[in-house]
């Protein structure tokens, strides 16, 4: 199979790619509690600009969007300030990074928000799984119920986010709605039983997804916001499927490419898990979206290869192996070995399994 296509430039909307190699979005947990990226950051995403497209860690934006300890944020001066020679680094390599905007809503704990308040929800059902806290991993809180007027200020809060995110000087921003995640809890009528205009229908669950999109767009023009989406995924927070995926993901999609994103990213099947072959039809996705399609979950070489040289999608997200392989694109270029990365090394610490890796 030729290599062309996966080693091709491209276009994402308004944003070009030297290649179709995507980094997927690793929470890596090296920032302050504070949410500020430490230096090291600077030379983790630098290491890794030869990627076509680098999607950042996913990156808070407000202290209540917070579910997870030392996970960045991009609510405050400090954060764009942290955030700015990252961006620096990364174009300075030829790179494209853009920052991934992330609200957990009920999978959170509440002692990572302020004034141990309860986490937030559409619903207030309780997650299973486990947060990551100061303490430890630890369940989830009990989340309450958002009123329907408290959405307007969580709206504005990605808004603003995503203008911190151009002062930081990202190309673009990515809005998280997958993975169990609150955009996700709106979608999901397994997570959303509200009865104001964000519950009920799939329009109306939908609802929230797309104005926080059509607000981020305001700030950035729909070609440089992309967004992911997991149709599949339970892992996060046991978080039951919609009872009618294809038709709530299809319907969102087809809006999504409507307004004219950027491109649409998605985890195929199970996080962490199968592609979900057969359960799920992801080409009927991509078509109602009509757009640039970022296709993620457990990808090798040869499957990146067939992937792209078929039209399956336009672009590859790989993950795990960036953590180990700064040079992955090389790597899968050449059909180089790749290197493994400890598990121990995957969340918190310092450089090692970080920034410390051995290059060919």
């Amino acid at each position: 199979m030729s290599s062309e296509a996966l080693f091709s430039p491209a276009r994402l909307g308004a944003i070009d790619v030297r290649n179709r190699i995507a980094m997927a979005p690793l929470t890596r947990s090296r920032a302050g509690m504070d949410g500020i990226q430490t230096p090291l950051a600077i030379d983790y995403y630098g290491q890794r600009a030869s990627a076509g497209l680098i999607i950042t860690e996913a990156t808070n934006i407000s202290r209540q969007a917070r579910g997870y300890a030392y996970t960045p944020g991009i609510y405050t001066d400090a954060h764009v300030e942290a955030w700015a020679p990252v961006t620096e680094a990364v174009h300075a390599a030829g790179g494209r990074i853009v920052v991934q905007l992330w609200h957990v809503g009920r999978m959170s704990h509440a002692s990572l928000q302020a004034g141990g308040a309860a986490p937030v929800a559409p619903s207030a059902l309780q997650a299973g799984g486990t947060v990551f806290t100061e303490a430890g991993h630890l369940p989830p809180s009990m989340p309450r119920e958002l009123a329907t007027e408290e959405i307007a200020a969580i709206l504005e809060d990605y808004r603003q986010a995503a203008r911190r995110a151009k002062d930081a000087g990202f190309d673009g921003v990515e809005v998280h709605a997958a993975n169990g995640y609150l955009l996700e809890q709106f979608l999901r009528d397994s997570t959303n039983r509200r009865d104001d205009r964000y519950g009920g229908s799939i329009e109306n669950r939908a609802r929230f997804p797309l104005e926080v999109v059509e607000a981020v767009a305001d700030i950035w023009g729909a070609d440089r916001v992309g967004l992911r989406l997991s149709p599949l995924s339970t892992a996060v927070g046991d978080t039951p499927l919609d009872s009618t995926p294809m038709a709530t993901h299809g319907y969102l999609a087809r809006r999504l490419g409507e307004l004219g994103l950027a491109y649409l990213h998605v985890v195929e099947g199970q996080l962490h898990g199968g592609n979900g072959a057969g359960l799920f039809d992801v080409q009927a996705l991509r078509a109602a979206f009509g757009g640039a399609y970022i296709a993620n979950n457990g990808y090798d070489r040869q499957r990146a290869l067939d992937a792209t040289a078929s039209g399956h999608a336009d672009m590859i997200a790989f993950g795990k192996p960036f953590i180990g392989n700064p040079d992955l694109v090389e790597r899968l270029r050449l059909e180089a070995p790749l290197h493994d990365a400890p598990a121990a090394s995957y969340f918190g610490g310092g450089a090692e399994g970080y920034t410390q890796f051995a290059r060919m």
